[in-house]
């Protein structure tokens, strides 16, 4: 079952020790040579002589690069003089992080006094800049496929991050880039195109005001954007981050405020969010950002639209989305026939008690796994409903399930933050709220939801799982977590390892292999040494949220009600951060009891097999 993926990391160790063997020259060679660069390096211990070789190193392959290169990105300026050399140096020596994979060294001389040589290849310098270039296209790709699904914080996210990549490269004018019409486009100036066209994509209109708090309606290419991410200035000074969703964001003013107009930013380069990549975060610190001056608008607090026009455009919000099924086979879950009034009461008493802070007063409504939810959604950040006009109640698998209460929840301390939730509230067979999660979005939910070939009970416990799997993270539910794992399921975990050892070993669950200037330890791992690990993440992180960028759903052939989903994920804690693509088999032939077969973790697609398929387990 495992051979193939084996296979693959085998081959991948076998490269590495014949890559090392190849390239492996005596200090004496390397030194009395033009062929090859060296650094020196000198400290108190080993690894401080290595971090001054390094360095040492870095500064002399950012020489060499530039003075054979004639480069035409704008840089920096020192009393009037262009200081390209000392740009471009600062973006080489971002590679010092992440450890140049293709370089040689030797210890010359031990603590106390240690001395330390590090040394490439004249004639690999070129391959430095590769895994760059190639990272920088697989960034436009997924920038690609996110303006199909109105993603705009991905596709400003990743177009941005691409740009600036492709300026810390050695010919970034000579990267170009072939559009589905078959145009070739400089991919340094595509890039820049492509933002600027979001930015006129995007449109922002005042919706309503109660008291401080306004909703706004966004839209992109004529549809409720999916998710996009702003501040505000609010009079005093810039906000916290804000994310919209399915089309509406909001906007929580300072008391008082009573300015016609408010200047509101799009949010693009995503420095705070860099962290689940440590070469782009390096790269945004060393590089001299391309401003937007574009992703600046003004929105005024009060309506300008007419009735009939107003009244277009709730329908617009309310029906349209960027789904990837065709309506036609859009076969609608059943809305409850009778006790609407009831639910409905239910969940006005919760939004009630969430505004006026009077919690207890609805604890009744819940049973104690669903008021234990309750009470960790509302300690995840500062709670605040938007929205409950467009509540609907359908039935699921037995349960009722309430959709369309929309809040926000504020964090205050560390990165300030502020996003925008469906909250879904699941009642069992006593009209008690038993369960909790955050919706996956409109656009995820109609992917889902349209697929008439399935039938209706096994869309919505799809969905009900994904959203419960993703919630489950971010509100720490361990116990959630382990009653979906299969106690036989195939665990593959994957860390980015941010120096590469001095040789690759292939032992019995600990493989290592290299995408980029990268080395990725992959760990199979039981069910049980799972949890133990995760229950270790969570106690020392502060929080950890896991974004879904998208998801690709697929039934098995065999099973009954077996399905395969392709994630692409990015991973963020007070501690680590990483991306790749995550791929769960799940069995939910028995809708409230779904198991895990397997789950498998990769960094990026490889370029010759792409992502992890069913059939390779």
């Amino acid at each position: 079952m495992m051979k193939r993926l084996l296979g693959r990391v085998m081959a991948v160790g076998l490269c590495l020790l014949m890559a090392q063997t190849a390239f492996s020259q005596s200090w004496e060679t390397v030194r009395d040579s033009d062929d090859y660069l060296y650094g020196e390096g000198w400290g108190a211990t080993v690894a401080e002589a290595e971090r001054q070789a390094l360095a040492n190193l870095i500064g002399k392959i950012a020489t060499s690069v530039t003075g054979e290169s004639q480069r035409t990105l704008t840089v920096s300026h020192s009393n009037g003089k262009m200081d390209e050399e000392s740009q471009f140096s600062q973006t080489v020596n971002t590679y010092s992080q992440a450890t140049l994979t293709n370089t040689q060294q030797q210890v010359l001389q031990k603590e106390p006094e240690a001395y330390v040589v590090r040394w490439i290849k004249k004639s690999e310098i070129e391959k430095i800049f590769e895994a760059r270039k190639r990272k920088a296209i697989d960034m436009v790709e997924a920038a690609l496929r996110a303006e199909k699904k109105g993603k705009v914080d991905d596709v400003l996210r990743n177009y941005y991050w691409a740009l600036t990549l492709l300026k810390s490269l050695q010919y970034p004018n000579d990267v170009t880039y072939t559009d589905e019409d078959g145009k070739k486009h400089v991919l340094t100036n595509w890039c820049k195109e492509k933002i600027d066209d979001t930015f006129d994509e995007l449109k922002t209109v005042y919706d309503s005001r109660e008291g401080d708090d306004v909703k706004l309606a966004i839209t992109y290419k004529g549809k409720p954007v999916n998710s996009v991410d702003y501040r505000y200035w609010d009079g005093q000074g810039w906000s916290a981050i804000y994310s919209a969703k399915d089309g509406w964001g909001v906007l929580e003013l300072t008391p008082g405020y009573e300015g016609s107009q408010v200047q509101l930013q799009f949010e693009y380069e995503y420095a705070g969010e860099a962290k689940v990549d440590k070469e782009v975060e390096d790269v945004l610190n060393a590089v001299k950002g391309t401003p937007m001056p574009e992703s600046h608008i003004n929105v005024f607090l009060e309506s300008k639209e007419k009735a009939k026009e107003k009244k277009a455009r709730q329908q617009l919000m309310a029906t349209q989305s960027f789904s990837t099924n065709s309506m036609e086979t859009f076969s609608p879950p059943k809305t409850v026939d009778k006790d609407e009034d009831a639910y409905k009461t239910a969940i006005e008493k919760v939004v009630k008690a969430v505004q006026q802070k009077n919690y207890n007063s609805v604890r009744l409504l819940f049973t104690d796994g669903g008021w234990d939810m309750f009470t960790k959604l509302l300690q995840y950040g500062r709670a605040k409903v938007l929205d409950s006009s467009n509540i609907r109640f359908l039935e699921s698998n037995g349960c009722v399930v309430e959709r369309g209460l929309r809040m926000s929840f504020s964090f205050a301390s560390g990165v300030r933050k502020s996003f925008v939730e469906d909250v879904v509230m699941t009642f069992n067979g006593e009209k008690k709220i038993d369960n909790i999660s955050f919706g996956l979005g409109k656009t995820a939910e109609d992917d889902i939801l349209n697929r008439g070939v399935w039938e209706e009970k096994s869309r919505m416990a799809m969905m009900n799982f994904l959203e419960n799997y993703k919630t489950a993270y971010a509100l720490k539910r361990l116990d959630y977590i382990s009653s979906v794992f299969d106690d036989d399921a195939v665990i593959i975990t994957g860390t980015v390892i941010r120096k590469a050892a001095s040789a690759v070993s292939v032992e019995n669950r600990s493989q290592i292999s290299q995408e980029g200037n990268l080395i990725i330890k992959k760990n199979r791992q039981t069910k049980d040494e799972y949890l133990r690990n995760l229950k270790r993440c969570f106690e020392r992180n502060e929080f950890v949220n896991i974004r879904f960028s998208n998801n690709d759903v697929r039934k098995l052939g065999a099973g009954g009600e077996s399905y395969a989903i392709q994630i692409a994920q990015d991973y963020y804690s007070s501690t680590y951060g990483d991306k790749g693509y995550l791929m769960l088999m799940v069995d939910i032939n028995d809708p409230e009891k779904p198991l895990i077969k397997l789950r498998t973790w990769q960094p990026e697609k490889d370029p010759e097999f792409g992502l992890y398929e069913p059939g390779d387990f």
